[in-house]
C-alpha cells in the first residue's frame, strides 16, 4: 500500500479524544503536537494545504507515519507534549537550546553544614537552592552569605567524638576571620545552626529574618556600649539592605510570582522570565527561540512557561504575562496586570525581552553592513585586477554542459554586489546547434541572453565571465559584436587548468594571485555556473529516460508521459499514487495500465 494511502487510513481511525500525536519520517520523530481532538487536529495538516505556510507544507511532505497517545484531559496533553519534546527534540518543534545543567547552592546534610555549589542535585538529605541561570548570579548570592556568616570550608568529619579527641587544628580560614573554628570546639553547634537557618531564609528570598537579627544584635551591642561590635552588625545590615535594594523591584508585599513576556519577528521569538519571591527578583532568564512552523506567540510562550518552570523548579501559583495565555494546568492563575506593582514587574520583563530583540536585530544589521563592506572591497579589488572601467556590481557567468553530445544545455548565473542572485539565474536548451559543439553553443546562449535584455530594455552587466578558454571566449565576443554591444560590457574567459584569465585579442593570459579575493570570486562564479548547468543537464537527461520508460508502456503516449513528468518528475512519485489518484490524472483506462506496470513484481524477486 502506498505511503500516503497508509496515512489516510491511519487518520481515518484516529480517535476524537484529547492527547498527543507524533509525526515520523524515515529516521524517526520529526514533530510532536497536542490536541483536544486528535483526529481533527491531525486531519487539518492534510486537508487545509492551501492555508499552510512553506514550513508546514515541508513538514507534511516528510510525514511517513503517525502515532498517538490518548490522555484524560487537555492539561495532561499539554504536559505530555512538553515532556516528549524534551525527550526526543524533534526538528520541527521549538526547543530550548541550552541543554545544560544549571548550578545550585547546596547546604550539605552534615554536622556544621558546609555551603557549596553543585550542578548535580542528589536525594541525600541536603538542601538545594536554585537552580541559577548563570554562575555569576549564583556567586553574587554566595559571596554575600560568606561575607555575612563565618562558615567552615574543610571536609573534616566534625563528630563530637573527633572534636573531643582533638583530631583537628584550625586552618588559615580561622586566622583570617572566615571561620570560627568549630573543628576545635571554638564555635558551638547552636550558634552555627542559627547562622545556617538565616542563610536558608536568604536563599529562599526572605531577607527580613536576617535583617531583624542584625538590627536586634546591633541595638543590644550599642546599649552595652560595645560600639565596635555594633558597627560590625551595622555593616552586615547595610550589606543586606544594599543587596535587597538591587533585587527588589516593587514591594515586599508580593509573594511568589512568575513573570513572562514575549515579543517576536518573522524568524524568532524573544522571551524573558523573572522569578519573584517576597518582592525580590531571584532569577532572570532571557531566551531567543527560532520559529519552526510560524507558530504564534501564545503557543510558543505556553510551551516555554512549562519548560522554564520545571527547569527552575518554580512552585508559584501565579503567572503574569503580556499576552493572553492558555495554560491548562491545575492551580495556576494567569494574570495580565494593567496597573500597580505587578504591572511594573511585567514592564521590566518586557523591557528585557525587547532589549534582547533589539540587540539581536542590531547585530544582524551590523553583520549585513560589514558583509556589504567586505563585498565592496572584493569588487574594488576585482576592478583593479581586471583593469575594468566600472565597478562590477553585476557579473554574469556562462557554462555549457553535455554528455557525449547528448542533451546539450547551458547555464548563466548572476552575482549582484558579490552575492548570488538566484532569481536571475537562467537555463538554456541549445536549439540551433547539432552535436557537441561548445563554441557554437556559447555563441547561441550569449546571443539569446543579451538580445533579450536589449529587447526588454534591461540593464547590461558590468562583467561577463566565460567558463572556457580562448575559443569559447572568442565566440562570446563575436555574439556581443553581432549584437552591437561589444565594448559596452567587459568580458573575460577563465580556463580551469591553471585558473588563467583571458582577455579578448590578448594571446597572453593574466594570472591573479591564487590567494586573491577577486580570483576566489571568479572561481565561485565559475563553480556555481558549472553546478547549475550540470544539475539542469542531469534533470533533463533523467526526464528523457523516464519519458522513454513511460512511452515504452503500451497504451501510454507521449502527451500523457509529458503531463505526468511535468507534475511528478519521477517514477517513485508515480508509484506512490493510488489507482484513484492516477485515474483523476489520466483516466481510468490508462491509469489501470500504468498502475499495473508500476506495481508489477520485479523478475527474480520474491513477493
Amino acid at each position: 500500500m502506498p505511503a500516503n494511502e497508509k496515512l489516510k487510513e491511519k487518520i481515518a481511525h484516529l480517535p476524537h479524544k484529547p492527547g498527543i500525536y507524533k509525526f515520523f519520517d524515515e529516521q524517526g520523530i520529526i514533530y510532536v503536537g497536542k490536541a483536544v481532538d486528535i483526529r481533527k487536529r491531525v486531519s487539518s495538516y492534510f486537508n487545509r494545504s492551501t492555508q499552510h505556510n512553506k514550513k508546514t507544507l515541508k513538514l507534511v511532505s516528510q510525514i511517513r507515519d503517525i502515532e498517538f497517545t490518548i490522555v484524560d484531559t487537555e492539561a495532561d496533553a499539554f504536559l505530555l507534549e512538553n515532556n516528549l519534546i524534551k525527550q526526543y527534540q524533534p526538528k520541527y518543534n521549538i526547543l530550548l537550546k541550552d541543554g545544560k545543567t544549571y548550578p545550585y547552592i547546596c547546604i550539605l546534610n552534615e554536622r556544621f553544614p558546609r555551603v557549596i555549589t553543585t550542578r548535580n542535585k542528589k536525594n541525600d538529605g541536603s538542601r538545594y537552592f536554585g537552580p541559577y541561570p548563570s554562575g555569576t548570579a549564583m556567586y553574587v548570592v554566595l559571596d554575600l552569605i560568606r561575607t555575612l556568616y563565618p562558615l567552615r570550608t574543610c571536609t573534616y568529619n566534625l563528630s563530637p567524638e573527633n572534636i573531643a579527641a582533638g583530631k583537628f587544628k584550625v586552618c588559615l580560614e580561622y586566622h583570617i576571620g572566615n571561620c570560627k573554628g568549630p573543628c576545635e570546639a571554638l564555635m558551638d553547634e547552636t550558634e552555627y545552626n542559627a547562622n545556617i537557618a538565616q542563610i536558608k531564609n536568604i536563599l529562599s528570598g526572605n531577607l527580613s529574618v536576617a535583617k531583624s537579627y542584625f538590627k536586634e544584635h546591633m541595638a543590644a551591642a550599642a546599649a552595652e556600649y560595645q560600639f565596635e561590635l555594633a558597627h560590625k552588625y551595622k555593616t552586615k545590615l547595610d550589606m543586606l539592605e544594599d543587596f535587597q535594594a538591587k533585587s527588589t523591584v516593587v514591594s515586599n508585599t508580593l509573594t511568589n510570582i512568575d513573570v513572562f513576556s514575549i515579543t517576536s519577528n518573522e524568524q524568532c521569538a524573544f522571551i524573558n522570565y523573572l522569578k519573584v519571591m517576597n518582592g525580590s527578583i531571584i532569577l532572570t532568564q532571557s531566551l531567543e527561540l527560532e520559529k519552526k512552523l510560524d507558530e504564534d506567540d501564545a503557543d510558543i510562550l505556553a510551551s516555554v512557561v512549562v519548560q522554564l518552570r520545571q527547569e527552575f523548579e518554580s512552585t508559584s501559583r501565579e503567572v503574569i504575562s503580556n499576552i493572553e495565555l492558555q495554560l491548562p494546568l491545575d492551580n495556576i492563575t494567569v494574570t495580565y496586570p494593567q496597573i500597580g506593582d505587578k504591572k511594573k514587574l511585567l514592564s521590566l520583563s518586557l523591557k528585557n525581552a525587547l532589549y534582547l530583540r533589539k540587540e539581536r536585530e542590531g547585530r544582524q544589521e551590523k553583520n549585513k553592513e560589514l558583509s556589504g563592506q567586505r563585498e565592496l572591497r572584493v569588487l574594488e579589488t576585482l576592478k583593479k585586477d581586471l583593469r575594468l572601467t566600472e565597478l562590477p556590481r553585476q557579473i554574469e557567468c556562462f557554462d555549457n554542459s553535455n554528455f557525449q553530445g547528448d542533451n546539450p544545455v547551458a547555464s548563466m548565473v548572476c552575482f549582484k554586489n558579490g552575492k548570488p542572485s538566484k532569481k536571475d539565474y537562467r537555463h538554456f536548451n541549445i536549439k540551433t546547434v547539432v552535436g557537441p559543439d561548445d563554441f557554437a553553443s556559447m555563441y547561441e546562449i550569449v546571443t539569446r541572453r543579451y538580445r533579450r535584455l536589449l529587447d526588454e530594455n534591461q540593464p547590461l552587466p558590468q562583467l561577463i565571465v566565460i567558463d572556457g578558454g580562448k575559443g569559447q571566449l572568442g565566440m562570446a565576443v563575436k555574439a556581443l559584436r553581432d549584437l552591437g554591444i561589444y565594448g559596452q560590457v567587459a568580458v573575460v574567459g577563465i580556463a580551469k587548468r591553471l585558473e588563467e584569465i583571458f582577455y579578448p585579442g590578448d594571446s597572453l593570459p593574466l594570472y591573479i594571485d591564487k590567494k586573491s579575493e577577486s580570483l576566489k570570486l571568479i572561481q565561485r562564479l565559475r563553480n556555481e555556473a558549472h553546478r547549475f548547468a550540470i544539475t539542469f543537464h542531469r534533470s533533463k537527461r533523467d526526464a528523457g529516460t523516464l519519458k522513454t520508460e513511460l512511452t515504452d508502456i503500451k497504451g501510454i503516449g507521449p502527451s500523457t508521459a509529458d503531463a505526468l513528468l511535468q507534475k511528478y518528475r519521477s517514477v517513485k512519485k508515480l508509484r506512490d499514487l493510488t489507482l484513484d489518484e492516477l485515474s483523476a490524472e489520466i483516466g481510468k483506462a490508462k491509469a489501470a495500465i500504468l498502475y499495473a506496470h508500476l506495481h508489477a513484481p520485479v523478475e527474480g524477486k520474491q513477493v
